[in-house]
């Protein structure tokens, strides 16, 4: 074990310096508060792989006992070692560092399985568990799911005032959840209702609680009980809404009951409860806040691009005559399919893919040691000119003559971990778009600048305000008066 120690490769990796006296913490800092901007700098520095810090010692979101460094990675080729060695880089929970506390209580032993689901497994039990799920997710599921989506999508934009400014990632995030709920759990919460959804989310908040893990005491008043308390009401939530489901009559189609059904063909296996009550609370935060904001990204595009959306209105209008649009009509919308690709390319709403390195290994010319944490940019892969001319524009045309592969365009990620939920995401943004877009014009209202935020997911840190009109087609109205760092990622009037 000593000689096996004494061989490891020197992490030698390009990056920046420790800072003076703060060391290391600045820059896990600076790539907190954000994460595009800080890491741009970096590779236009140091190239397509590049470390947090010089002689790592870094740690952003792994929950192994150890970490010897974090790097960068981008461009195709990093990407797709990355994403297709199965066996070297492995997947965490979402509960990120939070997952080592485990088994520090009784209270803490709902994290075993809490936002775990497929990003908690590797290897063989990966590959099982997503066999088991994938049912879930065929095509013949996507037309009850649509259905759904449809008549939620309906009454929220009834809930819509013509002539009143409104926070339109807070409506997108309320629609999305809505969906997400009624898909998984067979539960509508309503426009203003509280939902299982909901206790997810307020606990993914308090995550980023940097006192919670500073002061990891479970008393009462500080952010760990609370976040306990979160955990634990989603576990009681879970296991009684399980329980129904088991006692129940007649056939549900939510993710939830397929999931408790399915058997593997060969061997019998089926998910375990605790597995059960991870997968849910994974697929929730994946379709939920990713495509609310994918959502909210798109529309403000369009907001800024008076042509693509007179264009896209015009083919909406023509093909679905101000209706929803079924399963047989979305491939005739190709401007549509088109819009949606820019948009997940130019502002994707996750843009980072996490990996840890399950064992030594070699990436672009560099030897990384086990455990090193290997985040891929999504979004500076999608901004290389080599791949995408003036790559700063909003230009859906470009999609009718390119053709990008799985690892120059990767807003799902891709190889084996490719997104299971990747078809009801796009589904659920075309139905919501050509919906809202038929019905109502929506006029940026210049009342905050348009900041990005976010690591996990990239949101408008002050919102999204929009002006509500009726259709009308004066879509020049609101051009132009973009203000914040938004304009570094993409090219605005």
């Amino acid at each position: 074990m000593t000689h096996a120690t004494s061989a490891q490769p020197v992490f030698n990796v390009p990056g920046p310096r420790p800072f003076p006296l703060v060391g290391r913490a600045f820059n896990s800092l600076r790539f907190a508060q954000d994460s595009i901007g800080y890491t741009r700098g970096l590779f236009h520095t140091y190239g397509h792989l590049v470390a947090l810090a010089a002689g790592g010692g870094t740690r952003l979101y792994s929950p192994r006992e150890t970490c010897p460094a974090t790097v960068f990675a981008c461009g195709p080729d990093l990407v797709r070692q990355v994403t297709t060695q199965h066996e070297v880089y492995f997947k965490h929970p979402l509960t990120g560092p939070l997952y080592r506390w485990r088994q520090s209580s009784e209270r803490a032993k709902p994290l075993n399985h809490f936002l775990v689901g497929l990003f908690g497994v590797n290897s063989a039990a990966h590959l099982q568990q997503r066999r088991l799920m994938l049912p879930a997710f065929h095509s013949q599921r996507l037309e009850t799911y649509a259905k759904d989506m449809v008549a939620i999508a309906e009454d929220q934009l009834n809930q819509l005032r013509v002539g009143e400014i409104n926070e339109m990632a807070a409506w997108l995030r309320q629609l999305t959840l809505r969906i997400v709920t009624k898909s998984l759990f067979g539960e509508d919460i309503g426009p203003e209702g509280e939902s299982t959804g909901h206790i997810i989310q307020a606990a993914l908040s308090q995550q980023g609680n940097l006192w919670m893990r500073l002061l990891p005491l479970d008393w009462p008043g500080l952010p760990w009980h609370r976040y306990l308390n979160l955990v634990a009401s989603y576990e009681a939530r879970m296991r009684g809404l399980i329980q129904a489901k088991r006692q129940g009559v007649g056939e549900s189609t939510d993710v939830l009951s397929l999931l408790m059904q399915v058997r593997d063909q060969d061997s019998g296996v089926h998910l375990s409860e605790d597995e059960l009550l991870g997968h849910v609370g994974v697929l929730f935060v994946a379709g939920h806040e990713t495509s609310a904001n994918a959502l909210t990204w798109t529309i403000f595009l369009l907001s800024q691009h008076p042509q693509i959306m007179a264009d896209l209105l015009d083919e909406l209008e023509a093909t679905l005559h101000g209706n929803a649009p079924t399963l047989e009509q979305l491939p005739r919308l190709p401007l549509l399919d088109n819009v949606v690709k820019e948009s997940l390319r130019i502002l994707p709403p996750v843009p980072w893919n996490g990996r840890v390195t399950a064992q030594p290994t070699e990436l672009g010319g560099y030897a990384l040691p086990t455990g090193t944490e290997v985040l891929v940019s999504i979004y500076q892969t999608h901004q290389l000119p080599e791949l995408y001319a003036d790559p700063a524009a909003f230009n859906p045309a470009r999609w009718d003559s390119i053709h990008p592969d799985a690892y120059a365009y990767n807003p799902f990620s891709a190889g084996p971990r490719l997104c299971i939920g990747a078809g009801f995401a796009m589904l659920e943004i075309k139905i919501v778009l050509a919906m809202l877009l038929q019905r109502y014009r929506l006029q940026f209202v210049a009342q905050q600048p348009v900041d990005r935020a976010g690591v996990i997911v990239m949101t408008p840190r002050h919102g999204l305000s929009l002006r509500v009109h009726p259709q009308d087609r004066e879509f020049r109205q609101g051009v132009g008066e973009v203000t914040g760092n938004v304009r570094e990622m993409v090219t605005l009037p």
